[in-house]
């Protein structure tokens, strides 16, 4: 049942082909991670706020579009450039699009373009989230390595310190 003049080898190898192809083609598509920038009908994260427990203490902190909160990192903070990018970037997931401003926030929102893709800058902090929150009031990423801080709304630009609860007193600041 082969048809003139198509070999039937030359149809296996063609189908073998398509398949590879289409296979290929799905692999790409599901490999995309956060790191890189969305399409543009789809780049537009509203920065929020919401409420998270940070040492020991209910705070309004920003939230992504999951609700999840927001960090920044003290390394990053001098220019306004993120330094967490590759492994970190997998584990400290950046919040990428160009950013809608949520009620409650109040500081500048603007976009770092790098690595990450388009970043999204609080106040010269690059934002991002915590794959160990897994849902909204976790603030889990709080004070590792003494360089990730939850971003509240008052964070200031440029290097801030890092929150604290009422009763810590002296020590570092977070940086």
């Amino acid at each position: 049942m082969s048809k003139p003049g198509f070999p039937t080898t030359a149809r296996r190898a063609t189908a073998l082909l398509s398949v590879g192809a289409a296979l290929t083609l799905a692999a790409a598509c599901s490999s995309s991670s956060k790191t890189t920038t969305p399409p543009a009908s789809t780049s537009a994260p509203t920065v929020a706020t919401g409420t998270a427990t940070v040492n020991g203490t209910q705070t309004t902190v920003l939230t992504a579009p999951d609700g999840h909160t927001l960090y920044y990192f003290t390394p990053d903070s001098a220019g306004g450039q993120p330094t967490c990018t590759g492994t970190c970037a997998s584990i400290w997931p950046p919040l990428v699009g160009s950013p809608n401003a949520g009620a409650g926030v109040t500081g500048k929102l603007t976009i770092a373009t790098g690595p990450n893709g388009s970043q999204v800058v609080y106040n010269g902090h690059p934002l991002y989230e915590y794959k160990q929150d897994t849902a909204a009031g976790q603030a889990n990423g709080e004070g590792v390595m003494q360089k990730w801080h939850a971003a509240t709304p008052a964070l200031a630009t440029g290097n801030a310190p890092a929150p604290s609860s009422p009763s810590t007193s002296g020590g570092s600041g977070g940086y």
